[in-house]
């Protein structure tokens, strides 16, 4: 008892020399950085359940007993919890609140733009990449991130799984499926946007290799967009097997490690942040030997995040940081600044490059031998 009074006396005599609020803000800190995954599990609940579409085919701020209505699943003991996660998804901006009714007295939920992305008609939506990333194959690692500094084992994927992720990928056609799903998604974005804005790049080429190309997303729009350039959907065989080429493009099974086939242009989209400095400068070694192209024409094409050497905003540096977090979890990659790019060029013997930011966080780079 006496030792109880001690640490009692001792934690008011602290919180007396430290002044208070700022203590409490500090505890407020920890508090929310332990808590937030409940952001991202209460989103991947809301999409499971339907939420961001059935506002949406609601056509207009929808209120919560309208809602509930509309969720034919819900159990009726549960309609009295929905509110609870609708509120915590409003602070976190996925949903707004709106007068509604002749007379605005009721209030409604409203779509945001980043719900927007969420529907499953939006054709930029961003609901595969974060159903896969929320697959419990893909979070089980951060549960070995502190093991992993402590063993030999390549990634904390492949301390929790027994092998590395591409490896897992290849005997697990769920969470192989999921990957490509995800990465698709998030390429109808971007192609968008780098076909609207560096259409200069891909003009006059002959012919384009898509390496790491998956289901063909980026090389059929690249292929719709100017029609006389041949493009190969470059990647392994298991994922390319069941995929049937049309028109201008084509589908080839292979290891990029091994050998790339020869083109005009190598493409390598969201590609070299998933390996190490060595295993990229190989992979740029192999691009660089299947170059086929003379002048502006012979270059690899890389879409990838280029982290910022100035500060830049909260939100943007956080993001960064948790991309270059994920790539030291799931695989043995990790995002780069300019400087660290130069340096993959050239070690692997490319002479110049141009970076032209494109969307965000990520560059478009042209890369020369």
């Amino acid at each position: 008892m006496e030792r109880l009074r001690s640490f009692t006396h001792l934690n008011i005599d602290l919180v007396d020399e430290e002044n208070a609020t700022e203590l409490l803000h500090a505890q407020a800190h920890v508090w929310n950085h332990i808590f937030s995954f409940i952001n991202s599990w209460s989103l991947k609940c809301a999409i499971q359940l339907g939420i961001p579409d059935t506002i949406h085919s609601y056509g207009k701020p929808i209120t919560l007993s309208q809602l509930i209505s509309s969720l034919p699943h819900l159990h009726p003991k549960k309609t009295t919890h929905l509110y609870r996660l609708m509120r915590i998804l409003v602070h976190s901006g996925f949903f707004s609140i709106q007068k509604t009714g002749k007379n605005d007295e009721e209030e409604g939920y409203a779509l945001t733009d980043a719900s927007k992305l969420l529907l499953k008609d939006n054709p930029f939506s961003v609901t595969p990449f974060l159903m896969s990333m929320l697959d419990p194959i893909l979070t089980q690692p951060w549960n070995q991130l502190s093991t992993w500094f402590q063993n030999d084992k390549l990634t904390p994927f492949d301390t929790a799984h027994g092998m590395p992720f591409w490896e897992y990928g290849g005997h697990d056609t769920n969470i192989g499926n999921f990957f490509n799903d995800a990465m698709a998604s998030d390429a109808r974005l971007v192609t968008a946007v780098v076909i609207d804005k560096c259409k200069d790049v891909f003009e006059g080429l002959e012919s384009l290799v898509d390496v790491g190309g998956g289901t063909g997303t980026v090389a059929k729009a690249i292929a719709n967009a100017f029609p006389n350039t041949e493009c190969t959907v470059f990647d392994l065989p298991h994922v390319v097997a069941d995929l049937q080429g049309a028109n201008n493009v084509k589908y080839v099974g292979g290891d990029m490690f091994e050998a790339v086939p020869p083109a005009d242009a190598i493409l390598l989209k969201w590609i070299l942040h998933d390996w190490s400095d060595e295993e990229s400068v190989k992979i740029l070694k192999k691009c660089k030997e299947a170059i086929t192209g003379k002048g502006n024409k012979g270059k690899v094409i890389i879409i990838d995040m280029m982290m910022e050497n100035k500060k830049g905003d909260e939100e943007t540096i956080e993001t960064q940081l948790f991309f270059d977090m994920l790539m030291m979890v799931l695989v043995t990659g990790k995002e780069r600044n300019e400087k660290e790019w130069a340096k993959l060029f050239s070690d692997a013997g490319f002479r110049n490059y141009k970076i032209t930011p494109i969307l965000g966080l990520r560059s478009l780079i042209e890369v020369y031998p």
